[in-house]
């Protein structure tokens, strides 16, 4: 009879060689964490980096020591403004599900799907968040556009709605208001009242009258024009203020001179817009002189890969930068990245909808505190 023996208890396949399943999924010392090719990222919910994969490391161009400790917002896109809350951020502390998010990612260099999982520990709070950013393919990117495209084009026909309805009311505001003031006291204080009714009201007509622009609902008077010309006639009108500022100005342009089929006037307001705010930028980051202080502006033909020539305008500036968490919102209406009492929010929502008009379009590519740059597409109509 034989004598029964213990049997020996079956290490699980995570538990063979003295490594449990936590060692295999704890961070950037396991193979299988560093085998994943997309980078990754875990962080506390407050955004610090834990540890980041080889393929984050080589995406961020920083080493390990460069990324662990620090905010996952410095690390991917520079930080944020002062002022401006980074959605990222936002998204970390409030998560407690998993959610996708599909953002642009300036500090890896492309346009990433971001999914974010929160951990959770025993007692179902959430401990740590594990970030993947998977690159988008080309038309993973074109469809985002479409999709982009869309949702501005609901926001203009709610802008068109919201103007109309207001643009009577405050016609008759002005009008009474100003029937009113004729017949007041010079110097009274129900003239001063009445002044500064007809001044809110005409203030209100213009907003409105930006957010038509915006809607694309303006009248089109279109011709052949030199978009060269635009921009130089454009530089011409703000060179002494940007002389005063210290602002350096870098010009490139295509040695044929290739037309678009515009306004010449409109096409100039963006220019314009596109320009003060780089100057707002610029002045911020540096208040006094700098040889950094620098614009750059290039215009060329560009042939893309359907086959179509379009005109490529790139205005660059080495200011403050836009963090990446807002980059798909500048352009709405009323949304701004100045200080309060700074800026209205109109200018580049108004320059959105010129843009789109012309049949083209209009993107930014920024990392804060290195630069932001402002692409602008038009189809090329002749020579």
């Amino acid at each position: 009879m034989t004598k029964n023996t213990p049997k020996k208890k079956l290490s699980s396949p995570v538990e063979q060689n003295g490594t449990s399943l936590d060692s295999h999924i704890a961070g950037g010392g396991n193979e299988l964490f560093q085998a994943i090719q997309d980078p990754v990222f875990i962080v506390t919910p407050d955004g610090v980096i834990i540890d980041a994969n080889n393929a984050a490391l080589k995406a961020a161009r920083k080493t390990q020591k460069e990324i662990v400790g620090k905010g996952i917002c410095t690390i991917i896109h520079g930080g944020s403004l002062p002022h401006i809350k980074c959605p990222l951020e936002e998204f970390l502390l409030t998560t407690s599900t998993s959610r996708v998010e599909e953002t642009t990612l300036p500090g890896l260099a492309g346009e990433y799907l971001l999914t974010i999982s929160p951990i959770k520990n025993k007692n179902g709070t959430v401990c740590k968040i594990l970030l993947v950013a998977r690159e988008l393919t080309s038309d993973e990117m074109r469809k985002a556009d479409s999709l982009r495209t869309a949702q501005m084009a609901a926001i203009g026909e709610l802008a068109a709605g919201v103007a109309h309805e207001v643009n009577n009311p405050i016609t008759g505001i002005i009008n009474f208001a100003q029937l009113l003031l004729d017949d007041s006291e010079k110097n009274s204080l129900q003239a001063e009242l009445l002044e500064r009714i007809v001044n809110e009201g005409e203030r209100i007509a213009l907003i409105i009258k930006n957010l038509l622009s915006f809607a694309r609902e303006s009248e089109n008077n279109n011709e052949l024009i030199d978009i060269e010309q635009v921009i130089r006639d454009s530089l011409s009108l703000v060179a002494h203020q940007f002389k005063k500022d210290g602002i350096k100005i870098k010009t490139e342009f295509s040695s044929k001179a290739y037309r678009i089929y515009g306004n010449f006037t409109q096409l100039q307001q963006v220019i314009l817009n596109l320009l003060s705010n780089a100057r707002f930028s610029l002045n911020d980051r540096y208040p006094n002189s700098s040889p950094e202080k620098t614009i750059e502006i290039s215009c060329y033909p560009f042939l893309k890969k359907e086959g179509e020539t379009v005109t490529q305008i790139t205005i660059k500036d080495s200011g403050t930068g836009i963090p990446q968490g807002i980059l798909n919102r500048i352009f709405d209406p009323f949304f701004t990245t100045k200080p309060s009492g700074k800026g209205t929010g109109l200018g580049l929502s108004i320059s959105y909808g010129i843009i789109q008009n012309h049949g083209g379009f209009i993107k930014v590519d920024s990392i804060m505190h290195q630069y932001t740059k402002m692409i602008i597409e038009l189809p090329t109509s002749g020579i």
